[in-house]
């Protein structure tokens, strides 16, 4: 049975790299950034602190095998060798789940048949029973990612992809996940000390809820549970020790102001029911308001947002007048702001009128996108760099 501390965490592409530093910091060691994730070795703590902390994370997956395969029969020899009830116990329901990439089978569906019958099988023979099948609700949460030539088995310590803080209404899909959200706010370099934050076309209000987990440093996994809960060698006295110092470390108001607005007020409502959810009413100033009529609510600050573009709107008609519009919004009333958007539209800052002082690739699902950064400053930003010269 190989040692229970190598650890693989997805996340949204683009952001590997803030995760290294946010897992280092939750006390993963060995940190290899790869596509689409980070992967890392560390004790049972730094799993647990990754759950409850890890704002750019999608998972935590624990290895708990690995072999070279060639076909189903084999990935099914290799699933039965791994000591599941070692793991967790009969009464637990289960699903299996398999990603591949490059693989030489047909199907990947038989191949979660086989990884399913062998865990089962393992079971039956060990404890004269098998566990159960929940595909909606399982207990634990089984993973395979099978290559060209080998397949790596996990344990799901996260359970619900760790995304779903538990704040969502479900009755509104949001553009960005939560994890997305977060890194945005992060790649964007924002001071929750120093700096204010505004979004003005805050939609479900995603952004502006985990810039108020930031600010208030409040752990995000803190109001759900987690698939470790599930699990033979889970420690709850450990857990209940960091639950509670996460709690003691947070504070219910954020130090600069938070603003978000939205023209639709039923957005707002869905916004306040969230940062009810964690306590955190006073912690955002939402406002009702359409973003051509947007005025700075101080004198500096960050102005993060996820604007409408043709791929969100399923057209993009009217776009570039809007864009247009709010360029024009920005240069008279947001001097002294940095002001960042996410879009998958790459004519934005022409359309905006503006030179973008930076632009960070990144991928909301599958959608490629640019997260770009227009500083702004009294006069414009392109006369700013008239006078100094400054290259875009």
């Amino acid at each position: 049975m190989p040692a229970l501390d190598q650890f693989f965490s997805p996340c949204p592409r683009g952001l590997e790299a803030l995760l290294v530093a946010e897992l280092e910091q939750l006390g993963a060691q060995a940190t290899q950034e790869l596509p689409g994730g980070v992967q890392w070795r560390g004790s049972l703590e730094a799993c647990y602190q990754a759950n409850l902390w890890s704002r750019v994370a999608s998972r935590v997956l624990m290895r708990v095998g690995v072999a070279s395969y060639r076909d189903e029969t084999d990935l099914y020899k290799a699933a039965l060798a791994i000591d599941w009830p070692a793991l967790f116990t009969v009464e637990r329901t289960i699903r299996v789940d398999v990603t591949a990439v490059r693989s030489p089978l047909e199907s990947v569906d038989f191949a979660v048949l086989r990884i399913k019958d062998a865990v089962c099988d393992h079971f039956r023979q060990v404890c004269g029973e098998r566990p159960s099948v929940d595909t909606r609700n399982p207990d634990v949460r089984i993973s395979a990612f099978i290559d060209e030539r080998e397949a790596v088995f996990y344990l799901d310590t996260s359970g619900e992809p760790l995304f779903k803080r538990g704040y969502r209404r479900a009755r509104r899909d949001a553009p960005l996940k939560e994890n997305l959200a977060a890194g945005l706010i992060l790649l964007s370099g924002w001071n929750p000390a120093e700096e204010p934050f505004f979004d003005p076309m805050c939609g479900s209000g995603t952004l502006a809820m985990e810039a108020a987990l930031i600010a208030t440093r409040t752990a995000p996994g803190a109001r759900r549970s987690f698939g470790f809960e599930a699990l033979t060698g889970h420690d709850p006295q450990l857990w209940r020790r960091l639950r509670d110092r996460a709690a003691a470390g947070t504070s219910p108001h954020a130090p600069q102001l938070i603003v978000a607005s939205d023209r639709d007020p039923a957005c707002l409502e869905d916004l306040r029911a969230s940062l009810a959810t964690f306590g955190l009413e006073d912690a955002v100033r939402c406002t009702t308001g359409d973003v051509l009529t947007a005025q700075a609510p101080a004198s500096h600050g960050v102005w993060l947002t996820n604007p409408p573009y043709g791929v969100r709107m399923g057209a993009d008609e009217g776009l570039g007048d809007l864009f247009k519009a709010l360029g024009g919004v920005l240069k008279r009333g947001f001097a002294g702001w940095r002001c960042l958007f996410i879009t998958a539209d790459m004519k934005l800052p022409r359309q905006l009128g503006l030179h973008e002082s930076r632009r960070t690739p990144i991928f909301n699902g599958r959608l490629e996108c640019r997260l770009f950064e227009f500083r702004m400053v009294a006069g414009s930003l392109r006369r700013r760099q008239a006078d100094t010269g400054a290259a875009g």
